[in-house]
């Protein structure tokens, strides 16, 4: 489901900005980026989005703006532990230990440089927590509201469909007396009058009128529909759910299409189609 949400906290001098975009997806793809000095933070970070947001394609940035100037300095204590341990490496195998080049490939090792105001401060963190929280908290309302708007579109299109169920009656003795018209007129096709039996022409004609009874499939539809309004109202997530009931509505919705036998009754079924197809585009976004 699509959303957006923003947080910024103020910690010293510095502004923390938190923003979180997300786009539909049937899974969960999280993208972070986060400034180096949160990076052992990434898994708490991670966790603390996905536990509120379960599916879409997420992004996730962090920011850190400071009003005073980030002066570099060496991390003494780094530089020293590699020096040492080239030192020993050229005596374990017996190469010349040139300090200048030695000085020359520390430098541009992992950790030699850091930023000034990098250490690490805890009540900082703090601020980046609640910071984040206040965004997960935006994007979420964001999508509480896109759903609520998300459901009053479905529910007009599945009431559409639910409307047209009645229609179909309206046709049906229309429809009974066409397919009685047409058997006769194939009987009196291939059979003469006087080989023709009207007991067991009867016999067929309530045969096929019994083959081709709508009412099982009107009645599954209805109850399709119902289901999926109760399923709706779920306070889970309940996507896939649905995708499945719009599935069995449809086999229904193709089943009386292909069975109706009458022009009237087939255009029904393909604007119930239409509107099914609409509520299945919908339901993409829906958890």
């Amino acid at each position: 489901m699509t959303g957006y949400g923003k947080s910024v906290g103020y910690f010293q001098n510095k502004t923390i900005s938190v923003e979180i975009k997300s786009l539909n997806s049937k899974s969960l793809n999280l993208y972070t980026k986060i400034p180096d000095c949160f990076s052992d933070k990434e898994l708490f970070i991670r966790n603390e989005i996905t536990n509120f947001l379960q599916n879409g394609k997420i992004s996730a940035t962090i920011t850190l703006d400071s009003d005073i100037d980030k002066t570099v300095k060496l991390n003494i204590s780094v530089i020293e532990s590699y020096y040492n341990q080239l030192s020993e490496i050229s005596k374990k195998f017996n190469r010349n230990f040139n300090d200048e080049n030695v000085l020359q490939i520390i430098m541009r090792m992992p950790e030699v440089y850091k930023m000034q105001n990098e250490d690490d401060n805890p009540e900082e963190w703090n601020v980046v927590v609640e910071t984040l929280k206040s965004a997960i908290i935006e994007i979420d309302n964001f999508r509480i509201q896109e759903g609520k708007s998300l459901e009053n579109d479905i529910m007009l299109k599945l009431n559409k469909i639910m409307d047209l169920i009645p229609e179909v009656e309206k046709y049906e003795s229309e429809r009974i007396t066409l397919i009685k018209d047409r058997l006769n007129s194939k009987l009196n096709e291939n059979i003469s009058k006087e080989e023709q039996n009207d007991n067991r022409f009867e016999q067929e004609i309530i045969y096929y009128l019994d083959k081709f009874d709508l009412n099982e499939e009107k009645s599954r539809l209805l109850n399709h529909c119902e289901y999926f309004i109760e399923t709706v109202k779920l306070t889970e997530s309940a996507g896939t759910k649905l995708g499945f009931i719009t599935q069995e509505i449809g086999r229904e919705i193709n089943t009386l299409g292909s069975k109706a036998n009458h022009a009237e009754i087939q255009k029904i079924a393909v604007q119930m189609k239409d509107e099914l197809g609409k509520i299945r585009e919908q339901i993409l976004n829906i958890l």
